[in-house]
């Protein structure tokens, strides 16, 4: 349990940093504009939701993350959304070596 829990504290500074987009809307234009390295979607998100940034990601090929709900989400940063996009590469890198790691 000791790895999500780096995880959300450490999306919880990427806010703090500012490095954090929120919202289905802004994720999206963002992913089309190439700004942000990383997706972080809600696992418990809406079907379409889901599949409209998904499908983005994938196409411009930004990683996604759908690991957390939307409860861990919106604790961790103070902020009720089920989208997120993270901005600095390298916050970006080390959120998905968490993620990656979290079995270990």
């Amino acid at each position: 349990m000791e790895k999500p829990n780096r995880f959300l504290q450490l999306l919880g500074l990427v806010r703090r940093a500012n490095q954090l987009v929120t919202g289905e809307g802004f994720v999206l234009k963002a992913i089309r504009n190439q700004s942000i390295s990383v997706v972080i979607l809600a696992s418990d998100a809406g079907p379409s939701s889901m599949k409209k940034l998904s499908d983005k990601a994938t196409f411009y090929h930004v990683d996604l993350i759908t690991a957390f709900t939307k409860e861990q989400l919106s604790q961790a940063t103070g902020m009720n959304r089920s989208a997120y996009g993270v901005k600095d590469p390298g916050f970006a890198r080390k959120l998905i070596e968490l993620v990656n790691t979290k079995g270990e």
